[in-house]
Formats: structure tokens, sequence, C-alpha cells
């Protein structure tokens, strides 16, 4: 991404002084345990040590008590959260940007849908203003999804491949777009491609019934990752009976350049096909995302969302009495800690090869190098993490070396 914006450390209040934290298992995704200790300088990972070295002079000290101590969770494909969606009121952004830490989730790319046209441009520049108040989880940037996608599905709008009309976006936006999935079948998609990387933009590949040449030929040209992998991916045609058809899925399984991200609920993807798309990319290209929507991290019930009323029991289904699309999936109600207790229950991997799928993966993906990882240097966002009879749940996060939730003050 080379648009140009703040360092996160001074979209931040920081407190004075040093900030040690101790007696804690300092995980480094893919790595394993590198230390017992963590000392936090001006926002960043100053110094990591063993048991007995630390610093007998710090201003503040945290007691850890033995819990496990990660980089903060980065969720690269997310609509919203609780109460809140990113569109279209810029306020819903900067409000949800404080409620996802809770979830120990320090890093986010909001996904839009509904301001993708141009009819919709100044909703979008609206929302661009508003990530520079955004000061709660971090957000380097939009992820469109769409315009130039092939199949419908949730909102999403589907055109075909349009330079001017990514020109546009671009502007609107302010030059703030991470990510934007595209279709590999869509009508002149590959000159979208090429401009997106020419632009620091990672193509994400999703909503497709593309054949296996379309989508090798998406690759070639630098889409390289595809998102909410499975979901809205639907088998080819059956050609002869006794043949296997492939097509996009099988083509990004096969290709060592793709890496893939799946939403892990249980409910959109089953975690057998999990287990299969690990075995097929290994850890380092695999990623963890929520694609939440209203009422992530609520109760069950409904709800109010852009797309009407919701109804959420795992997973968000629009509630359309008597209309067409009533019980269709319209995204999920997954939050990233629920999402990782999922992951750390059905792969069959080392702990920290697990946790990178939600730290350091999606920060290699979109080219984050202060993200993801808990070397010197890096930028803070960290999280404590407890065990509960339900699974893993955030204790103490930071963002950029500021406190945002402490659990045992229920506050961010």
């Amino acid at each position: 991404m080379n648009y140009d914006r703040k360092e996160h450390t001074n979209m931040t209040n920081q407190a004075g002084g040093d900030l040690l934290i101790a007696n804690v298992r300092c995980m480094e995704p893919g790595l394993g345990v590198k230390g017992d200790w963590l000392l936090v300088r001006s926002g960043k990972i100053a110094a990591i040590g063993q048991e007995g070295t630390e610093p007998t002079h710090c201003p503040h000290r945290i007691d850890g008590k033995g819990k496990l101590l990660t980089p903060g969770l980065i969720d690269i494909h997310t609509h919203g959260v609780e109460q809140f969606t990113f569109e279209p009121e810029p306020e819903q952004l900067v409000a949800a940007s404080h409620r996802l830490v809770r979830y120990g989730t320090t890093c986010i790319l909001p996904t839009l849908t509904a301001s993708l046209l141009p009819e919709r441009f100044e909703v979008l520049s609206g929302l661009a203003q508003a990530l520079e108040r955004c000061d709660g989880a971090f957000m380097p940037g939009f992820h469109l999804e769409g315009p130039f996608l092939a199949l419908p599905g949730a909102g999403v709008k589907t055109l075909r491949g349009d330079l001017k009309l990514l020109d546009e976006l671009w502007a609107a936006a302010g030059g703030k777009i991470a990510a934007m999935s595209i279709s590999p079948e869509v009508p002149h998609i590959l000159k979208v491609i090429e401009r997106l990387v020419e632009l620091g933009v990672v193509p994400f590949i999703t909503h497709t019934r593309a054949t296996v040449e379309e989508t090798q030929a998406a690759v070639d040209a630098g889409a390289c990752h595809a998102t909410h992998f499975y979901d809205v991916f639907p088998l080819p045609p059956d050609s002869e009976p006794g043949v296997r058809p492939a097509g996009a899925v099988e083509a990004v399984l096969a290709d060592p350049r793709c890496s893939v991200d799946v939403i892990a609920d249980g409910v959109h993807i089953h975690p057998v096909a999990i287990r299969a798309v690990a075995a097929a990319k290994g850890f380092r290209n695999l990623i963890l995302i929520t694609d939440s929507n209203i009422g992530a991290g609520l109760p069950p019930g409904e709800y109010d969302s852009p797309l009407g009323k919701v109804r959420t029991n795992q997973a968000a289904r629009l509630h359309r009495p008597g209309l067409p699309g009533d019980g269709c999936l319209a995204g999920s109600t997954l939050t990233m800690d629920r999402g990782m207790t999922n992951m750390l229950a059905w792969l069959d991997w080392p702990e920290e090869q697990v946790w990178a799928t939600g730290t350091a993966n999606p920060a290699n993906l979109l080219r984050l190098p202060n993200k993801g990882s808990l070397h010197v240097g890096t930028d803070a966002d960290l999280v404590i993490w407890e065990e509960t009879a339900d699974g893993i749940r955030a204790h103490s996060v930071w963002v950029a070396g500021r406190c945002m939730f402490d659990a045992s003050k229920g506050e961010t």
C-alpha cells in the first residue's frame, strides 16, 4: 500500500514511561515461546527476555501470572461487530474500532460492499476520512468486496472490469484501499488485477465459478490470495459421468503461490474442509477471517442491518418471511477469538503455527512488517489470553502500547 498514513503510535495517547509485562509466555507465531517478559517503550516492543533478566526499574509493571502473550489478531475480511457495521455511517466505523479489541483483534480491514458505485462515492469518501479517527483497532485501509465480481451474495456488486471505475474508487477512498476482491472470469479483469498490483492493493479471488485456466491467468496477473475460501466458489457442472470437474478451488489449492483465508465458524465451512486446505497449503498460507456482520459477539437474536433484518445463531441469516432470500447467509457472527479457539481445536498443528493464521500470516499478506509478530521494534499490539471453559478469551489488549481493554475492569 503506497498511500501516506500516520504511524499508528501517533493516533493514540501513549502513557508515559516504559511498560514491563512480566511472567508471561511470549508466543512468536510460527516459532514458539521466545521469552518470559516483554518491554514496551514508545508504542513499540523494546526487549524480550527470559525469567530473571527483566529490567528492575520500570515505571509500569504487569504480572501476567503465567498466561499466554501473543501479537494482536488481524482480521482482513469483516463487515461489522456487535451492533455496528462499517458502512454507511462513519461513526459506526469509529465505534467499532473500540469494540473489536475486546476480542483480541488489534488490526482489521473494514470490508465494504455497498459504497462501490459512483452514486455512493460520497459515502466512501466519508468512511475514508473516518479512518483517521479510528483509534481502537488499527485500520490500514479498506477491503473492497467488489464491484468486479461474477456472482452476487450479501449485497456485493457484480460488474465487468473497468479501469476508469477502479481509478475513481481509488480517488474516492483517498487511496486507502488495502485489498479488493475480484472474480477471475469477469471480462477485462486481468487489466484490473495488474492495476491493483501497481497501486499496492492486494487482489483477493472470490465469488467465482471460474475455470482452471481463468483462475491461473488471474494468479499470473497477481491475484495470489482467495478470500472466504470454498464459500461462493460453486462446483463446476459435471461434463461427463465419472469425471470429476476442476475449477477455481482446485487451481488455488494446486498453486504454491496462492494463500487462502477461511471463516472458521463451523457453518460456512466444515472443519474437515479446513483441515483439507490446511494440508494442501501449509500453515504459512492459511489465514483466519471472520466475515463478521451485525450480531458478532452478541447473543443470538434478531438485529437490524443494512441488508434488512438478520437473525443470528452461529451465523447471520436474512429474516424476510415470505420474501426471496429469507434464511440466506448474510455473513458470520464469528469473532476472532472464537475463530482462533476453533482453529486450535480443529487443526493438528503446533500451537504456534495455528496462531500464525491470525497474526503473522495476514500481516505478511498485507505487507505490514510492524504487525503480527513479537520482534523488537515492531508495534506493541499485544494480547494476554486466559483459558475459559469455552476456549480462549482476551484478558488484556494493547494497541501500539496503549491498553485498550482490561477484562478485570470490563472496559475499553
